[in-house]
């Protein structure tokens, strides 16, 4: 008798991520509802199963939908706006004012909205998000049908959203208790990092992550400046002034973590905090290289993140894939650390365990979500293949993935988007733009 689900991926190669690292040539994938019911082969998956949608992947790669550790998704508003420039110099004299002149509520949705577009249109279908009026991403997110973890930014200084910290932070409960009951939104807490936010503001912000069991983030160590600057500050190392305040464990997730040391890498790993490498952003940015290998090597749980657009510039996860792989090895001049198949796995598998979500996505087996990236292979630059985890790092691109499903609903098909109006999103950040423009003294377009 054959058992009814909603839809069946049929045909293809099943890239599935689970613990054994399986790769189905001609496989199948059956969802029912928000959920994958069976992986395996075409024969045996279609005579099990009667679907109402088949979602046809001959000549394709099915893998888990890529996970976006670390950006800040309203940004897309800010792209190419100050480059070529150090952090400090672009974050103070560039960003910081712009954002005070020109984020709001209309700036955050439609930001968000247009990073969701981008997302989707390359594989990725959960993103940790850090910004300001994090309430206008996560109605965004909601409405994009992604899946996400969101925290408002916290200073010590005003923001356009709060004038103190202590609204910031009663902003980040109202908006935990608000989103509390969405299957795809959640809300954690994320102070800015050690040189914006009092050792008062962490503590609070930690009791906060305490009082609703949600991680809590924050950038660390991204320059060689901040370790100097903040030694010089706290007369100590700044892995034990977070151990002095109650930091350190399993829901704490560090940004960039260039320069991490052996210390470092060890107090995470016996506290078991995570770590989200941003390749892109710290080379565009000229903030170092992270010790990545070496986390690993050290029992460190590290997702990969794109940073925003204003730092990257753009939030394509194969790119970011490809550069982290390549990155370290010509920085330890060998070919064979970061290889393919550790790379995919911190943007799936990985990834998930460090937004605490491993349970629900990161891999192709029954009782996860079925958040579903579908590459079209049939094209010159990815014929032949021969090694699936090759060809998703170090041939494919964004433009490849050709349908995409979170929770089970399908989001893009055949490369149109089918719960965001990409031409009004993207004319409503054009006209967003003209009054970043007039508010800097740009030139008009």
């Amino acid at each position: 008798m054959l058992v009814d689900v909603d839809r069946i991926i049929t045909g293809g190669r099943i890239l599935t991520m689970d613990d054994r690292g399986t790769v189905i040539q001609d496989g199948a994938v059956a969802v029912h509802g928000t959920d994958i019911v069976a992986v395996g082969e075409r024969k045996e998956e279609e005579s099990r199963f009667r679907c109402r949608e088949v979602i046809d992947a001959d000549h394709c790669l099915v893998m888990p939908g890529l996970i976006n550790c670390h950006t800040h998704a309203a940004m897309t508003c800010f792209r190419g706006i100050a480059d070529d420039l150090s952090l400090m110099d672009w974050l103070n004299n560039y960003i910081f004012p712009a954002e005070a002149k020109n984020v709001d509520r209309e700036l955050a949705y439609w930001g968000s909205l247009l990073a969701c577009a981008e997302m989707i249109k390359s594989g990725t279908t959960t993103f940790c998000d850090m910004y300001i009026f994090e309430d206008e991403t996560a109605m965004a997110a909601h409405k994009a049908g992604m899946r996400c973890l969101l925290g408002e930014v916290l200073f010590d200084f005003p923001s356009p959203n709060f004038k103190t910290p202590k609204e910031g932070l009663e902003y980040t409960g109202k908006l935990i208790e608000k989103w509390a009951d969405d299957p795809l939104v959640k809300i954690f807490v994320e102070p800015h990092a050690l040189y914006t936010c009092s050792p008062e503001l962490l503590r609070e912000s930690k009791s906060l992550a305490d009082r609703y069991a949600v991680p809590y983030g924050m950038h660390f160590l991204e320059t060689r400046s901040e370790l100097e600057g903040l030694k010089e500050k706290f007369g100590k190392k700044p892995i034990r002034l977070l151990d002095e305040l109650g930091l350190l464990d399993e829901r704490f997730i560090a940004f960039h973590g260039v320069w991490m040391d052996d210390e470092d890498m060890a107090s995470f790993a016996k506290k078991n905090c995570k770590v989200v490498h941003n390749p892109e952003s710290n080379m565009k940015l000229a903030s170092g290289v992270a010790p990545v290998p070496d986390m690993i090597s050290a029992g460190v749980i590290v997702g990969l993140g794109t940073d925003g657009c204003a730092s990257n510039n753009n939030l394509d996860m194969f790119q970011e894939m490809d550069m982290a792989a390549k990155l370290h090895k010509v920085h330890r001049l060998d070919p064979t650390v970061m290889n393919a198949e550790t790379v995919v796995d911190m943007t799936t598998r990985k990834g998930a365990k460090v937004l605490g979500m491993e349970k629900l996505v990161g891999s192709l087996r029954p009782g996860m979500k079925a958040d579903i990236t579908i590459i079209n292979l049939n094209k010159p630059h990815l014929t032949p293949i021969y090694h699936e985890y090759s060809h998703v790092v170090y041939a494919a691109n964004g433009a490849d993935v050709e349908t995409v499903l979170i929770n089970g609903r399908v989001v893009m098909r055949d490369r149109k988007l089918l719960t965001i109006d990409e031409e009004e999103v993207m004319a409503r950040v054009r006209d967003i733009a003209q009054r970043i423009r007039k508010s800097l003294n740009l030139p008009q377009e």
